[in-house]
């Protein structure tokens, strides 16, 4: 409300100027029952109007256009009631109740809102629901109670059934009318805002009581005064009116995280309420010292009780405010980070995943809950998944890591960097946490180093470095090296230039591949020279395999130009343990040399 007085909204400026001209027309004298229904007659029409701008503003909200649209028809009803009774009045035909052709119209428009209220639907469930029922009986019984004293006792005191009908009947719309208030103000789902819905049912309230308070505290029946206290609250609808389609504009005008709604006072203000209403009753009725003394300790302890849970309020909305900041903060962070955080649950369940999912892997973050992990790794690299998943659960609260394949949206497969640790015995979270990076660009980047370290760069075969490697790890109980030297292969590259020299060396590398056991390796030393290791591989095999590879060796290559040359091959073979390896390659390399001695002395030569 202080936002609306700095800017000083001209609307509701003119409702305050027009309020203050009502109250100094009336009480100067001037004012009489013909303006009286006249000025009623307007603010129904500003009720409506207000109203129906409110139903505009409110489109895409069905239930509050809904609303607003039925205050607008209560507004017109009652517009059309108390502009028939201000044509009696001018026509000095208006006695001194209302006719009923001007009830029947305040009636049904009251109906019509009440009913719209009642059906408006009830956010929340559970205890939720049941919270806002106890708050609204509270409510509604404080209301009760002054009725009781402002409007029903006395007539009933009276005996004149005419009055009672009416009475009862009066406080029975403004009871049904409070339900439909409380439903909205308390429920959250109100189409209203908290400080408009509070503004416009104390003028809904004030019309019921109004009249009778002023006459209870001030003891005056002056005509003026009383239709002041009337039409005053009349003129605190417009102004909520008002004051929510300011609200309205403000709030669509700011982008931002929604304001928590509060826990609502109004059950400790209507038991306040009550307490200030006994003491008014005492000191108007009067009573002994043991009566007062019982009365203003049970107004004090109230006082205190309610004060205790006014702090208690204040403390917990303080409480969650900062947890909905910690949790905007973290909703913040975790919305706009690279990594991919993913709670697994039993059975490898995925119960949460942040939305750099989507980035990561191209799938919504909601899509993969309730999915299996597992799923979408790679075959290869669920035994890493799985041995990862033991490691945790053997040393809960550790971190263990490892890489892994997972699949993309695209059916490719991501490499991802996991960090995991298991919280399954935190209750608050009962779960495997993981945390993943995408690295598949520094794995390929990896990859492709390490092949170039390994590998020939012209024919792609391993190079001298790898088959070291391959021999250090085998595990077979003996092992055969093959060294190949190319015959002829100096007069191609003379003849024919280094590119027709190049393309016989990628020919024989990739025969040499089709020759090369699954187990095996095809090596390229440098040069012209090769190597063939293949581990399980007895000397006589070792030596069948050279004579093939040798006979394929043997085959023209056709060159780029479409010529065809002939190299051929010497190959030495030794055979041992995997440990043998520097020995093997002596070996071999010294069988290699006889055979190409020997294929000097005899052409037709190759293997032995």
């Amino acid at each position: 409300m202080r936002d609306l007085v700095r800017r000083l909204d001209p609307v509701l400026g003119a409702l305050a100027a027009f309020s203050a001209a009502i109250v100094v027309w009336f009480l100067a004298g001037p004012g009489g029952a013909t303006t009286s229904w006249a000025v009623q007659t307007c603010l129904d029409l500003l009720i409506a109007a207000f109203s129906w701008r409110l139903a505009r503003a409110s489109a895409g909200h069905r239930h509050a256009r809904r609303f607003w649209r039925a205050v607008f028809i209560t507004g017109l009803l009652c517009a059309i009631g108390d502009g028939y009774e201000t044509v009696l009045a001018v026509l000095g035909r208006s006695g001194h109740q209302p006719s009923p052709i001007q009830t029947g119209f305040v009636v049904l428009g009251m109906l019509t809102a009440m009913i719209t209220m009642l059906f408006h639907p009830l956010g929340g469930t559970g205890r939720q629901r049941l919270r806002l029922w106890l708050d609204a009986a509270t409510v509604l019984a404080a209301v009760i109670v002054f009725l009781w004293y402002f409007v029903l006792a006395e007539v009933v005191t009276r005996g004149n059934r005419t009055d009672l009908v009416g009475a009862v009947a009066t406080s029975a719309v403004m009871l049904l009318i409070t339900v439909g208030l409380l439903k909205l103000l308390l429920s959250g789902t109100a189409p209203f805002g908290r400080g408009p819905g509070i503004v416009a049912s104390i003028g809904v309230a004030g019309t019921a009581i109004a009249a009778s308070t002023v006459t209870l505290l001030t003891g005056t029946d002056d005509p003026g005064v009383i239709y002041v206290s009337q039409l005053v609250p009349c003129l605190l609808m417009p102004v909520g009116m008002r004051y929510q389609e300011l609200q309205m504009r403000r709030r669509a005008a700011v982008t931002g995280p929604t304001e928590r709604r509060r826990a609502s006072r109004l059950p400790y203000v209507a038991v306040a309420a009550v307490q200030l209403l006994l003491v008014a009753a005492l000191v108007d009725h009067g009573s002994d010292l043991q009566i007062w003394g019982v009365a203003i300790g049970a107004v004090a302890i109230t006082a205190l009780v309610l004060s205790r849970q006014s702090a208690a309020f204040t403390d917990n909305e303080r409480l969650l405010t900062e947890i909905d900041r910690s949790r905007e903060w973290f909703r913040s962070l975790v919305q706009h980070s690279s990594d991919v955080t993913l709670v697994v649950g039993a059975g490898g369940r995925v119960d949460f995943a942040t939305p750099a999912v989507q980035k990561v892997l191209g799938i919504d973050a909601g899509d993969l809950d309730g999915t299996t992990l597992a799923d979408r790794i790679h075959p290869d690299d669920r035994p890493a998944l799985r041995e990862l998943m033991q490691r945790l659960a053997g040393r809960p609260g550790t971190e263990g890591d490892a890489e892994v394949r997972v699949q993309h949206t695209d059916g490719s497969y991501r490499w991802l960097q996991v960090v995991g640790v298991d919280l399954t015995g935190n209750p608050s979270v009962n779960a495997i946490v993981f945390n993943a990076h995408d690295v598949t660009e520094a794995r390929a980047l990896h990859d492709e180093l390490r092949h170039q370290a390994t590998h020939d760069a012209l024919t792609g075969l391993a190079n001298r470095s790898l088959l070291e490697q391959r021999l250090s790890a085998a595990t077979a109980d003996q092992v055969s090296v093959l060294l190949i030297d190319l015959d002829g292969f100096k007069p191609v590259n003379d003849r024919h230039g280094h590119h027709a020299g190049d393309r016989v060396l990628v020919a024989v590398a990739e025969r040499l591949e089709t020759w090369t056991a699954e187990s095996g390796l095809a090596v390229r030393l440098g040069g012209d020279e090769f190597a063939v290791l293949l581990p399980g591989t007895g000397a006589t095999d070792a030596a069948d395999r050279a004579e093939h590879i040798a006979l394929a060796v043997a085959e023209p290559i056709r060159l780029p130009d479409g010529q065809q040359v002939r190299v051929g091959a010497s190959i030495g073979v030794a055979t041992g343990a995997p440990g043998e390896g520097a020995r093997l390659l002596r070996d071999a390399d010294a069988a290699m040399y006889r055979r190409k001695a020997l294929r000097r002395e005899s052409p037709l030569a190759r293997v032995r």
